[in-house]
């Protein structure tokens, strides 16, 4: 009997926590540390915090304003190639960034808008990003699918 109770138990605390959390983060930040503490660290801890009360965390981030260099294959190739912080820092980027997508599951979507205006090609991008119409298009599909909207802006 008692095992029973326990099953049953454990069965309720599961289908309690059926929904997933959901987060679209809106990246428009140009800043290396805030880039870092916000998205990469921040996204880390959600997750982990998610997991030890038995849910997950589904992520997605909008990247549109400052935040496209974070995602090119060769920053010295691009308009960003002066951005001493950004180059000094972009291998260790670059691992977390890959960590996130799949690790993390993280769904990485960029304005293809701002990409023509910053001359930007797929071709650039990491292979884990996908393209959307334009920024608020991807934040508003998010948000319709129940996506909790947070900003990261310098």
């Amino acid at each position: 009997m008692r095992k029973l109770i326990l099953l049953l138990a454990f069965i309720g605390l599961l289908s309690a926590n059926d929904e997933n959390a959901k987060l679209v983060i809106d990246l428009t930040t140009s800043n290396v540390k805030t880039f870092d503490k916000k998205v990469l660290s921040g996204i880390a801890a959600h997750k982990n915090y998610y997991a030890n009360s038995l849910r997950e965390l589904e992520v997605a981030v909008v990247i549109h304003g400052g935040a496209y260099r974070f995602f090119l294959k060769d920053p010295k190739t691009s308009v960003y190639k002066d951005d001493k912080e950004l180059l000094a820092s972009y291998a260790d980027l670059n691992k977390r960034i890959a960590t996130m997508a799949d690790t993390y599951e993280v769904e990485f979507l960029m304005c293809g808008v701002g990409m023509k205006k910053n001359k930007i090609e797929k071709k650039d991008l990491l292979e884990f990003v996908e393209v959307v119409p334009n920024s608020t298009i991807g934040l508003i599909n998010k948000q319709n699918e129940g996506f909790a909207y947070i900003p990261v802006n310098d």
